[in-house]
């Protein structure tokens, strides 16, 4: 109704949800024959006037806004950190799901909305998915998150070679969203005023993902790392192929693609 555009379709998806994620997928694949263009990015809607405060366990939407991710504590119903789930294992096992949609409807793009907090990610495959543990679990998990995210582009330019299926990871800039409705109660007389005079509005920071979606050249680039609608050079950690192949792996088991014949990548 805001847009004026008749054409935009709303659908429903919970990234905390291996389930949901599963049962979105398939009913965009019986009502939608082209798939051209997929924008990962994890967020939150804003309440309804009257709705009790979000929590751990609300609902969490795929393609909101331009937050660059969740970043609260929880457990998934799948077992999972809440963040690292929501901000790259559903991505991943949607991705893997609408992939042969994008390769049938080539050329395409998978845009992934990742952070400069990459830069504080430590990945362990053989740990994936659990809570980090320390004082700073959440920001932890949060930051390993968007590590994922960045090594999922690479590693999913590195397998789509030759497909005309490109991608790409964003970093949106510091964005005041939703995002920072989790933050500490003791914290935020020091953040928010922080947030306020110096964070993009949502709609400036989703640029860099409108860039990456619809500029003209930038095949060559896939599986690039973009900032402020420029290619940039991510964390050292974040250009490892061999842990972005680890990431692949162990992300597909996780979210029980492994044998189970649903993986349209070798």
């Amino acid at each position: 109704q805001e847009t004026g555009n008749p054409e935009v379709r709303f659908m429903q998806l919970d990234l905390a949800s291996l389930r949901s994620v599963r049962a979105f997928a398939s009913a965009f694949l019986r009502q939608e024959p082209h798939l051209h263009l997929l924008i990962n990015n994890a967020g939150e809607p804003r309440d309804p006037p009257g709705s009790p405060s979000a929590g751990p366990g609300r609902p969490l939407w795929a393609a909101i806004a331009s937050s660059a991710g969740v970043s609260a504590g929880g457990t998934t119903e799948d077992g999972f950190s809440l963040s690292f789930q929501v901000n790259h294992l559903g991505h991943f096992l949607l991705t893997q799901l609408l992939l042969e949609r994008l390769q049938s409807c080539a050329p395409s793009r998978v845009v992934i909305v990742a952070s400069r907090a990459h830069c504080a990610g430590r990945l362990h495959p053989d740990t994936l998915g659990r809570p980090p543990p320390g004082l700073l679990s959440a920001f932890q998990d949060y930051c390993d998150s968007k590590l994922a995210n960045v090594l999922h582009a690479r590693e999913l330019a590195t397998r789509l070679q030759g497909t005309q299926v490109t991608c790409y990871a964003v970093h949106p800039g510091f964005v005041n969203t939703e995002l920072f409705r989790h933050t500490p109660l003791w914290l935020k007389p020091f953040f928010l005023p922080l947030v306020w005079l110096f964070f993009r509005e949502a709609a400036e920071g989703a640029q860099t993902s409108l860039y990456c979606a619809t500029q003209e050249g930038l095949e060559c680039f896939s599986g690039r790392y973009f900032a402020d609608c420029r290619l940039q050079e991510p964390w050292p950690l974040a250009r490892d192929d061999r842990l972005a192949q680890a990431l692949w792996e162990a992300s597909e088991r996780l979210v029980g693609l492994v044998g189970a014949g649903e993986s349209p990548l070798p």
